[in-house]
């Protein structure tokens, strides 16, 4: 499986499948791309880096690593996960509608500067790259990044249909995701975060060129899990190189406008070393610390769990509840001893949903649990078959949060 941190249709999204085409040709092994969009990239990266470490598991890194933890997202960083190449690097870019008023970008940053709040910008999640590019393109030319409203969307296939369809104005992603509707002249690109024209795109000028010294470049490569076994690395390295090199690939990216570049796994590390310091200094700075405030932190609903757990048991101490009582302790007779049969269950939960999956552990944990707090074993499997596919419903499919699904698929 190869996962993808961000939405189809994107150019993670298109670079992820054609690897893993070609890496089923190598390895003469089903590869699969999973989506697992949402926090900004937190679901992909944080999934892919605490799966198991066998090399069933790969990962289609961004460039975003480098940012999640500077922006106090969570705790995963490049170095929770063992590089197994680098494929390529993309320029950040300005696009917006082919009838859009701005013909430059110094027309739509004066527009910006002149009308505060009314520009609605976009290219992927808050805080990802593409808005530190446009942040940061602000920022040069003496703009406050709030002065545009930055609409957080995952990935940059799902923001270019929004600028199409209106609900965004500006879009700032790589010229190799918007290269369809640039071909169908369906928008246009002001210019391009680049030290020079690339050879792909020769009629974009870049931002340095119209008087902006800006550049911004994202990456992406393929990773395993910390900790996967040295031979399994080594395999899928020499499968993901011959792959990477192939002609296959490179006209693929270069069809796409993807500027291929292949690192080995001690050059890719390097490069993620460099780049998270890099982006460290700038997402620490005054300039851009807006951009990584969050009301709601990653740990603020776990917080809140355990204050309403706190307040439940100091409830029950106050109140006796750990006392015997006949009447609300059918299987248990002390109230204890209960409260730990609850916190066993939840472990065994969480020891066997990765390979069992969500519904099936989950129904029988509900299931249990009702019993043991009084229910007759009718209602607590009805309640526990209604509830449980409900909830895979809104979060897996719905929501698209990433569930274990185990060995029977759900």
């Amino acid at each position: 499986m190869l996962l993808c941190p961000w939405a189809a249709g994107g150019g993670t999204d298109q670079v992820s499948r054609e690897v893993a085409a070609l890496l089923e040709q190598e390895l003469d092994v089903p590869v699969n791309v999973v989506n697992a969009t949402g926090g900004a990239g937190v679901t992909g990266h944080t999934r892919g880096a605490l799966a198991r470490p066998d090399g069933y598991t790969l990962t289609m890194v961004t460039v975003e690593i480098n940012m999640l933890h500077w922006r106090g997202l969570t705790s995963i960083s490049p170095w929770d996960f063992e590089p197994v190449g680098l494929l390529n690097r993309d320029a950040a870019a300005m696009f917006v509608r082919s009838d859009a008023p701005w013909e430059t970008l110094e027309d739509l940053g004066r527009f910006i500067e002149a009308n505060p709040g009314r520009l609605k910008a976009s290219g992927t999640a808050t805080g990802g790259i593409w808005h530190l590019g446009f942040a940061g393109w602000l920022t040069k030319i003496g703009v406050a990044p709030s002065a545009a409203i930055w609409v957080s969307i995952n990935g940059a296939g799902p923001s270019l249909q929004e600028l199409i369809a209106g609900g965004v104005d500006a879009v700032c992603v790589s010229l190799p995701e918007a290269q369809s509707l640039l071909d169908a002249d369906r928008i246009r690109c002001l210019g391009v975060m680049a030290d020079g024209r690339l050879e792909s795109y020769p009629d974009v000028p870049t931002f340095k060129e119209q008087g902006v010294d800006w550049t911004l470049t994202g990456w992406r490569g393929v990773c395993l899990p910390k900790g996967a076994p040295p031979e399994v690395t080594a395999r899928l390295v020499g499968a993901l190189e011959r792959a990477a090199r192939s002609e296959n690939f490179r006209t693929f990216m270069q069809n796409a406008g993807f500027d291929a570049r292949w690192e080995p796994p001690q050059q890719f590390a390097e490069t993620m070393r460099q780049v998270d310091e890099q982006l460290g200094a700038l997402l620490t700075s005054d300039a851009f610390r807006s951009l990584h405030r969050s009301r709601f932190g990653p740990m603020f609903f776990p917080w809140v769990l355990m204050a309403i757990l706190a307040a439940v048991f100091i409830g029950l101490i106050a109140t006796g509840g750990f006392k015997r009582a006949e009447d609300v302790e059918p299987l248990i007779g002390q109230g204890l001893l209960r409260a730990a049969a609850v916190v066993a269950w939840v472990a065994a939960y969480l020891l066997a949903v990765e390979w069992a999956g969500f519904v099936l552990t989950a129904g029988v944990l509900l299931a249990v649990l009702l019993r043991l707090f009084g229910s007759r074993w009718p209602v607590a499997v009805g309640v526990s078959a209604i509830l449980v596919p409900l909830t895979y419903q809104l979060f897996a499919v719905s929501l698209r949060v990433p569930l274990p699904q185990g060995w029977l698929g759900w």
